[in-house]
């Protein structure tokens, strides 16, 4: 069985910085391709960035230049790096696993930036 668990959130004050896991379990890692989403109240999810299996990174444009996604296969674990947070990156963040058509979700860790 597959479980994702995210940690890493809070609440950090505008500019400032966090980094999110996300540690899987019950699958083969390397051959996932994985992905960092997140909700704010009263919108949709969102994709804010995703890495291949073999490590290609694509961000939504209102992320790009702020935050980094990364790899650790050997740890089976996905981060994402947030640098100059804003307001509007505030939101439950979510990471996804994506393995042979199907996908997984986390629980979800809140990230909250005050102004």
């Amino acid at each position: 069985q597959v479980q994702l668990v995210e940690s890493g959130g809070g609440l950090v004050q505008v500019g400032g910085s966090l980094r999110l896991s996300c540690a899987a379990s019950g699958i083969v890692f390397w051959v996932t391709n994985m992905g960092w989403y997140r909700q704010a109240p009263g919108q949709e999810r969102e994709l804010v960035a995703v890495i291949t299996r073999a490590g290609e990174t694509h961000y939504a444009d209102s992320v790009r230049g702020r935050f980094t996604i990364s790899r650790d296969n050997a740890k089976s674990t996905v981060y994402l790096q947030m640098n100059s947070l804003k307001p509007e990156d505030t939101g439950i963040y979510y990471c996804k696993l994506d393995s042979s058509g199907r996908s997984n979700w986390g629980q979800g860790t809140q990230v909250t930036v005050s102004s």
